[in-house]
């Protein structure tokens, strides 16, 4: 079942510009990232991992012990571009986190069975 927000205009955009080699604007990126983050939010209900894609958003998905003060212990980190690959299936989890895209703490902060979406 396919969810909208990954074929939304601002996800088919922000893609349109990285396969062009180009910067997607900043309003597109930040539409994108959102969106795609919804999604993971939405198939991996939970709070046990904090995922985060700066400046443009976080969450907190994965069942699992609840986290709710200071520094979580289960924490995914990445750029937008990142995000956007891993989401849509151009990146490999594994082949990002070899290549130091994502950086993961926490026995928890694995994505691979979520990602894509």
């Amino acid at each position: 079942m396919s969810t909208p927000h990954i074929k939304s205009a601002a996800v088919a955009a922000a893609l349109s510009a990285l396969d062009d080699g180009r910067t997607p604007e900043r309003p597109v990126l930040r539409e994108a990232v959102r969106s795609l983050l919804a999604v993971l939010a939405e198939r991996a209900p939970g709070r046990s991992v904090e995922v985060r894609v700066p400046p443009y958003g976080a969450i907190q998905c994965v069942p699992g012990p609840r986290h709710t003060r200071g520094t979580p212990p289960n924490v995914v980190e990445m750029a937008p571009d990142t995000w956007l690959a891993l989401a849509t299936g151009r990146l490999a989890w594994a082949e990002a986190v070899t290549q130091g895209r994502v950086q993961v703490s926490g026995v928890r902060a694995d994505l691979s069975a979520h990602l894509p979406l």
